[in-house]
């Protein structure tokens, strides 16, 4: 199925500042199913472009994508909670806006890699609850619902708290975490408690199916004390979720092309596709 690119849409304007994204469309007739993705960057860089290749793939098997960008850490600045109030308004866009782009705003998903997994979980899990829900009144979108059928995080951050202590041994000088909140975890642990999905992962938000995808190498964000304890905190709390893992894949590779000979996106995209076409 052909697709169609429309780049650079304003989806948000917050505190005087528009957000935008690029939404990749089949081309065929109905209302499809629509995924917002999440890009990655360690919240400090990155663009809706990361999601080029999967925009055009998703759409090609009749499945929009609207690859979005959100605040980043600027010049020292924080960018918690701006990020997510960011990703939600992305969602709540597709929800009220869908039909003009021929999407069915009853079947959303999100997705997102790395710092993007973290944004698109906490908004799958949390996007219609305080702190996050109500944050600009004054929207036309503001009583719209964040809720989505389906998430998909690869190799993400789903414990703030566990990513903080892993950064302090393993990268000092660049603990993004910290930099995202804007705080030690020495000073404010429930701001750490609260910005973590797993701690959203409780049974009265249990309508979400979760896909989540690792590399059994990656350095960066530990598997065992992320993805794999997010899996079983979901698991506990009677989501459906089912897992990907990669065999000797590292950190960062989900913006390779998937024709390349041996892309890990390659390996994953299938998989994604089949859960999406069972699950959203």
């Amino acid at each position: 199925m052909e697709h169609e690119l429309k780049s650079g849409i304003e989806y948000a304007r917050h505190d005087g500042l528009g957000i935008s994204g690029d939404l990749y469309l089949p081309k065929g007739p109905g209302k499809h199913p629509a995924v917002v993705a999440v890009h990655g960057g360690g919240w400090q860089q990155g663009s809706s472009a990361f999601h080029r290749s999967w925009g055009a793939f998703l759409a090609h098997h009749g499945i929009a994508l609207f690859s979005v960008n959100y605040r980043l850490i600027k010049d020292g600045r924080k960018a918690y909670p701006e990020a997510v109030h960011d990703v939600r308004a992305a969602v709540q866009f597709l929800r009220a806006q869908g039909a003009q782009f021929n999407i069915d705003p009853e079947r959303l998903g999100i997705t997102g890699d790395s710092a993007g997994g973290h944004l698109a979980a906490l908004v799958a899990l949390a996007g219609d609850k305080a702190p996050f829900a109500g944050a600009y009144p004054e929207s036309p979108l503001a009583k719209i619902s964040t809720a989505v059928k389906v998430c998909i995080g690869v190799y993400g951050v789903y414990d703030m708290a566990a990513q903080w202590q892993y950064d302090l041994l393993n990268r000092p000088g660049d603990n993004i975490v910290q930099k995202f909140l804007g705080v030690s975890l020495l000073d404010d642990r429930d701001l750490y408690f609260e910005s973590s999905p797993l701690s959203h992962a409780t049974r009265d938000r249990n309508q979400t199916a979760f896909l989540l995808a690792w590399g059994s190498e990656d350095d960066t964000v530990n598997p065992q004390n992320q993805s794999k304890a997010f899996l079983l905190a979901l698991k506990q709390a009677g989501f459906f979720a089912r897992t990907t893992v990669l065999q000797g894949a590292a950190h960062f590779w989900n913006t390779e092309p998937m024709d390349e000979p041996g892309s890990y996106s390659g390996f994953l995209a299938p998989r994604v596709l089949r859960f999406l076409q069972e699950k959203l």
